[in-house]
């Protein structure tokens, strides 16, 4: 019996090309700005010191800094500091009605029908909790972030790696045996199939590489929960 799902945003409820055509290209088209108008703030100023750490050195300026997180855009390095300064200028977007979140028309089906099933879901992205939120929070079908129970980021561990999702099972008190990984990336549904969870790939585009080990489907009305 499935008890909690667990998902991907990416290729899985929501667009690889919303993600990589729109949040990414505004994220680097305001990225340089918003150091510099908000540099002085505790969570910004933490995020560029955890930038220069990464890095292995200091930065002499803003700009220098800005250089470096734009290379990171543009190599969709998976970095915590990077997301979160992006997640932040989202939240801009948001805001001010530049940006909503794209979500697959049948998303929002599925995730109330497994809600009000009494499964409990989550989200496990590398984008940051806020941005998460975001997304959800905003998104084409409404305001979708009642209908989960928790957020993960790259915090937790590597998508790639067995242990974030032993400690995703942790943090949710279930056995793998009764949670459902959903992801469109081979590499992640081996590493929560390793930590026991239940998984199935969605293979939504021509974007997605089948990993036949595991279950697969088109969109969430292929996916069987029990």
């Amino acid at each position: 019996m499935i008890k909690a799902i667990v998902t991907d945003i990416e290729g899985t409820t929501s667009s690889i090309d919303f993600v990589h055509q729109t949040l990414f290209p505004y994220a680097k088209q305001h990225l340089r700005r918003y150091l510099h108008e908000h540099a002085d703030q505790p969570e910004v100023a933490a995020q560029l010191a955890a930038t220069a750490e990464l890095e292995g050195r200091s930065f002499a300026s803003i700009d220098e800094a800005a250089d470096v997180l734009e290379r990171w855009i543009a190599e969709d390095r998976k970095a915590t500091p990077l997301k979160d300064l992006q997640g932040l200028i989202w939240a801009e977007g948001y805001a001010d009605g530049e940006l909503s979140g794209h979500v697959y028309a049948d998303t929002p089906i599925y995730l109330e029908q497994w809600h009000a099933a009494g499964k409990k879901l989550y989200v496990y992205s590398s984008g940051s909790e806020a941005a998460q939120k975001l997304i959800f929070g905003h998104s084409d079908a409404g305001d979708l972030t009642p209908l989960f129970s928790g957020y993960f980021d790259t915090r937790i561990g590597a998508k790639r790696e067995a242990a974030a999702y032993r400690t995703i099972l942790e943090r949710i008190g279930l056995p793998g045996s009764e949670v459902l990984f959903l992801s469109d990336i081979g590499e992640e549904l081996d590493a929560a199939r390793e930590a026991g969870l239940k998984t199935c790939q969605l293979i939504r585009d021509a974007q997605a590489k089948p990993f036949p080990a595991h279950p697969q489907a088109k969109d969430f009305s292929g996916i069987t929960i029990d």
